[in-house]
């Protein structure tokens, strides 16, 4: 038996939020690409609850559901693993990382 497929924004596994409704987000003030210094890691926070990041020439290496709590992020990775993170002073402390907004 073949399974229907998930409904546009439904978590894949009881651990995830629901993505949420574009506009929703789109006036978030965390929405859009951080870097890490070095411009190595580039995580992009979509107006949609998803994030897609960046390892080097690796486009793409990571993505997911993310949420914001106040300063405090969730992420969900498609592959299962989940992480988190904080923004204090306009900067992303994320898995022992330092990410910046992009062009500050």
């Amino acid at each position: 038996m073949v399974s229907a497929p998930l409904a546009l924004g439904q978590p894949l596994s009881n651990n995830q939020p629901l993505v949420k409704d574009t506009t929703e987000m789109a006036t978030h003030p965390y929405i859009g690409m951080w870097v890490t210094s070095d411009g190595h890691i580039r995580q992009e926070l979509l107006p949609n609850g998803r994030y897609d990041e960046a390892r080097g020439t690796r486009m793409s290496a990571y993505q997911g559901r993310y949420e914001i709590r106040g300063n405090k992020i969730d992420y969900w990775d498609d592959k299962g693993f989940t992480a988190d993170g904080e923004f204090s002073d306009g900067v992303l402390h994320h898995d022992g990382m330092l990410f910046y907004r992009e062009g500050k």
